[in-house]
């Protein structure tokens, strides 16, 4: 069945098509989170790592890698479900999630739960409001 009526039936009600907008949202996630994040990105978006080591200067560019990657993690989330406001709600919060982690309010599997229901959240929007 083509994608686009994958997403019809789930506006519908469809919980099977529910259940395949997930896990296309848990894929892109997956591919967002590892192989186009990278080290660069990975490392320089906390504000508490040091490029040059523990002595060096405060890591300047922590902002825009963080918003680099929650915008690639945005993408993700725009192009599963063709929804621009849920991919600009993606950045928003993944931001926030992925600047608590940073901080050591949370973990990373506190981190991958809220990442996993925020696109739980998705769904039941898709199914729902849109």
């Amino acid at each position: 069945m083509p994608y686009p009526q994958i997403l019809e039936q789930l506006a519908q009600g469809d919980f099977t098509s529910g259940l395949v907008v997930f896990f296309a949202l848990m894929i892109a996630h997956a591919l967002c989170d590892h192989p186009l994040q990278g080290d660069f990105l990975a490392l320089n978006k906390s504000r508490h790592y040091r490029p040059g080591g523990s002595g060096a200067g405060s890591n300047i560019i922590w902002p825009y890698c963080l918003t680099v990657h929650a915008l690639i993690h945005a993408g993700g989330v725009w192009v599963v479900t063709q929804r621009p406001l849920l991919a600009l709600i993606e950045l928003v919060l993944h931001w926030i999630i992925d600047a608590l982690k940073a901080e050591g309010v949370t973990n990373i599997h506190i981190d991958q739960l809220l990442h996993a229901l925020c696109k739980v959240g998705y769904v039941i929007a898709l199914a729902y409001c849109f």
